[in-house]
């Protein structure tokens, strides 16, 4: 399947979190049903093609497309959706010292990318 590519000032960033192993179970459980107001805020703030992979060993790779992720993710601070989600999912994640996961994003560097 061909992707189309990317608006003009999009960038794409990857991020890394860590989930405890003893519930990898239950996070994968909670994005099955995603609540619509969160995917709304999301969508509203300018995260695009949003996308998180897990490994068997906790580790959280995390991708999305943004015109200024920095303004997305202050975007999304400013939603009441936000506190109440990351209110039932900072407990998935190690480090931190139980801070919301949006807080913990740090993207890494990009080196290479086929286009």
């Amino acid at each position: 399947m061909l992707q189309s590519p990317l608006v003009t000032g999009t960038k794409r960033i990857c991020f890394l979190l860590r989930v405890k192993p003893q519930m990898l179970d239950e996070y994968r459980e909670r994005h099955t049903h995603v609540w619509p107001e969160m995917l709304a805020a999301l969508s509203e703030t300018g995260w695009s093609n949003y996308t998180l992979f897990l490994a068997p060993d906790g580790l959280l790779v995390g991708y999305l497309e943004t015109q200024d992720f920095d303004a997305a993710l202050r975007g999304m601070a400013s939603k009441e959706i936000n506190h109440r989600w990351q209110s039932t999912m900072s407990k998935f994640f190690e480090g931190g010292d139980a801070a919301a996961a949006d807080e913990q994003m740090r993207p890494l560097e990009e080196v290479f990318h086929l286009d």
